[in-house]
């Protein structure tokens, strides 16, 4: 047996087990043996009747523990009310009695014979004068046998139990040739990390709590290396033939522009003017919070693209968006002898086959093309695709980013946003993205104030609103969906990372944009409130919005339509209803909407959640106020996702295969990153036959990924 056997080779394992399996994805030897636990339970910190009993007695509440107890009473089995069947029993220690009951296991009485001697483990509580013990599990202990003190606790679908595929684990371990190892063995000694072989015995069934730590350490290492290894070499073989945009003349687009560029804008023009210099691809990624000037910067990007012969693409998540760039950037370069077209999804039939003919002519002069996601369609082919840019980035996914480039095989690529997602900024530390921060607000920008409030709080934040439109000042309020009778939005506006899921009806119910609005023009009768959703036809919402901007309206209730491409100086206040339905970079992107101008902005998050994750994710939200900083704590809340696509998907967050990212040690990350980076140096195709088992591995990751970016 090795670790490609079926599951069935394993002893006790017929179809019917290796169905049930093959729905955790299991199917070898080899993924019973990476099929890691979720948890663990330390069972030999083995408590007394008495000890449980007296902690219950003074603070209410036990945590799960394990005592070693005998059976006093031979197990009866009743049934009694509804058909549910109780075995009961007594068991002891030296320090007390305690009551023992499992719920439909009749068989049970047959286990627990007087005299016999069992380590159970659960909380227990206490009623009736005695400690009592429901359904705990157990394991007989018998003279000789050690049992487990670090027992784990496995991810398990219907027809697996613990006890089922902890057998089968260990009957696997039994016999299964041990995998061969892929870690080189100098990195193994430099970093302290243990061999495969030990790691998974320990990942599983540890001998130690050191043990295990060093089982959890081996394989978040070996996951990151192995991650960083086939990213550098992605890298090492990235296409070689862009067009290097040598000694381009950016002073007539410095001149165009209405402002002068900040200090931290001028360096990220630097950086990205000498990637477009060389005919290796840019992969870069332009970090900036709401307001400091990334448009700027790609326009100057965009610039050296044209002036020098090429096309460029410039895709925005929103038609609100596409036109706002539009109607900026179309007149500057229109001034300099350039064209810039606008390709959206609302444009006539007739228009955009018209457009999409310019755009593919060959003998057009160079352009500027702005578009949504009509930029990927397969109608569009560009004639000479040299840059690509994407703004707003975690708006879309990966593989949508990725349809772009295949435009053309050698432009070069930049991204902006406020907030990476994830998977973004885990590229940035793996290496695989250069990145470019601009740190600096225009002057005279102040931080938003930021404050979480329940609906306890209602009748003061509608007096706020009514306070801010009596100063001249106009106020956003932003609901999770259209309609508080459809719990799952179908706004075409809504981005990706937004929570309709209820948590098992844990979370308080959605508010909707056109109901919400309705109450509170009863509540402030005095104020012009309008609405806004991504439903509304674009003539509507372009009404409205030039209503909110212009002065007419004081206060605009909308989805996450607003989220993007709205500049209203004299918006001072954003209002978030379920705030704890918003990713944090929505909600760092909605207060983004306020604080344009000299005024003192602020940002209520209203929020009556109990769910702690949430909790935790507003409480970020007004502790900071860099995007950046925001970013990785996203990271560690959601881990990185995936790197390279599984089934043709790539999930943009998520944990590791171990624990989540938030457990991660940072230098751990760092030390298999320089490794990965190191031995890619040396041997770039890692064609040394001792490589050969990470080279497959390697290989297998890289599978299907070629034209994915951040």
């Amino acid at each position: 047996m090795n670790i490609n056997s079926p599951v069935t080779d394993i002893k006790g394992i017929g179809s019917s087990k290796a169905g049930a399996l093959s729905r955790l994805g299991i199917f070898t030897v080899g993924d019973l043996l990476n099929h890691f636990p979720k948890a663990y339970q330390n069972r030999g910190a083995v408590t007394t009747v008495s000890e449980a009993a007296m902690k219950i007695r003074l603070t209410g509440e036990a945590s799960p523990s394990a005592l070693i107890l005998t059976v006093g009473t031979d197990a009866v089995s009743t049934t009694v009310k509804k058909g549910i069947v109780l075995t009961k029993f007594k068991a002891f220690d030296e320090s007390g009695v305690c009551d023992i009951t499992f719920f439909n296991q009749g068989y049970l009485k047959d286990t627990f014979r007087k005299g016999t001697t069992f380590r159970f483990w659960c909380r227990p509580t206490f009623d009736y004068g005695r400690l009592q013990l429901s359904s705990p599990a157990y394991e007989m202990c018998i003279p000789g046998k050690k049992l487990d003190s670090i027992v784990p606790v496995y991810p398990l679908t219907r027809g697996i139990s613990q006890k089922l595929i902890t057998a089968l684990i260990k009957e696997a371990m039994k016999y299964a040739i041990s995998p061969e190892e892929h870690l080189p063995a100098d990195v193994l000694v430099k970093n302290g990390i243990c061999s495969l072989q030990y790691a998974i015995k320990n990942i599983h069934f540890p001998e130690s709590l050191e043990a295990l730590y060093s089982a959890r350490k081996r394989f978040e290492f070996d996951r990151t290396f192995c991650t960083a290894t086939a990213l550098a070499m992605k890298g090492e073989a990235r296409n070689s033939n862009a067009p290097a945009m040598l000694g381009a003349d950016i002073t007539p687009i410095l001149s165009a522009l209405p402002f002068t560029l900040t200090n931290a804008q001028a360096r990220a023009v630097s950086e990205i003017s000498a990637d477009m210099s060389h005919t290796r691809q840019m992969r870069r990624i332009l970090c900036g919070d709401v307001g400091s000037g990334k448009t700027a910067v790609a326009a100057v990007a965009a610039y050296i693209a044209v002036s020098k012969g090429y096309q460029c693409a410039l895709m925005v998540p929103t038609e609100i968006l596409a036109k706002q760039h539009y109607a900026e950037l179309a007149p500057i370069f229109a001034r300099l002898g350039y064209k810039t077209a606008l390709l959206t999804g609302s444009l006539k039939p007739s228009d955009k086959k018209r457009l999409q003919s310019d755009i593919g002519r060959l003998d057009d002069p160079p352009m500027l093309v702005i578009g949504t996601h009509a930029l990927i369609t397969d109608n569009v082919t560009f004639r000479n695709l040299g840059l690509i840019i994407t703004d707003e980035q975690h708006r879309f996914g990966a593989n949508q980013r990725a349809a772009l480039s295949e435009k053309s095989q050698s432009a070069h690529t930049l991204v902006m946003s406020a907030t990476p997602i994830p998977r973004t900024l885990s590229l940035v530390y793996f290496g695989d993205l250069d990145r470019s921060v601009l740190d600096e607000l225009p002057p005279g920008r102040l931080k938003v104030g930021t404050f979480t409030v329940d609906e306890s709080y209602r009748a003061r934040l509608n007096g706020f609103i009514r306070k801010q439109a009596q100063e001249g000042h106009r106020t956003y309020v932003v609901c999770p969906a259209i309609e508080e009778s459809e719990p799952v939005a179908d706004d075409p506006d809504n981005i990706y990372d937004i929570d309709f899921s209820a948590q098992e009806n844990s979370e308080p119910p959605l508010k909707g944009a056109i109901e919400y609005a309705a109450k509170l023009s009863a509540a402030l009768p005095e104020l012009r409130i309008g609405f806004v959703h991504g439903k509304l036809k674009t003539v509507e919402k372009d009404a409205v919005m030039s209503d909110f901007a212009e002065g007419r309206l004081d206060v605009l209730v909308s989805t996450t339509v607003i989220e993007v491409g709205v500049n209203v100086p004299e918006a001072t206040l954003m209002v978030v209803e379920n705030a704890e339905r918003f990713g944090l970079s929505q909600l760092h992107q909605l207060r983004g909407r306020v604080g344009r101008g000299r005024a003192k902005s602020y940002c209520i998050l209203v929020s009556d959640t109990k769910n702690e994750v949430s909790k935790k994710r507003l409480d970020i939200m007004c502790k900071l106020s860099d995007g950046y900083l925001i970013a990785e704590e996203d990271l560690k809340m959601r881990g990185p996702g995936d790197f390279f696509a599984n089934g043709g998907i790539i999930r943009q967050s998520g944990a590791s295969v171990i624990h989540s990212s938030e457990d991660t040690d940072g230098k751990l990350w760092e030390s298999a990153i320089d490794a990965a980076k190191a031995l890619i140096d040396s041997d770039p195709s890692l064609s040394d036959t001792k490589y050969r088992r990470l080279h497959q591995i390697v290989t297998e990751l890289l599978k299907g990924s070629e034209n994915t970016i951040s």
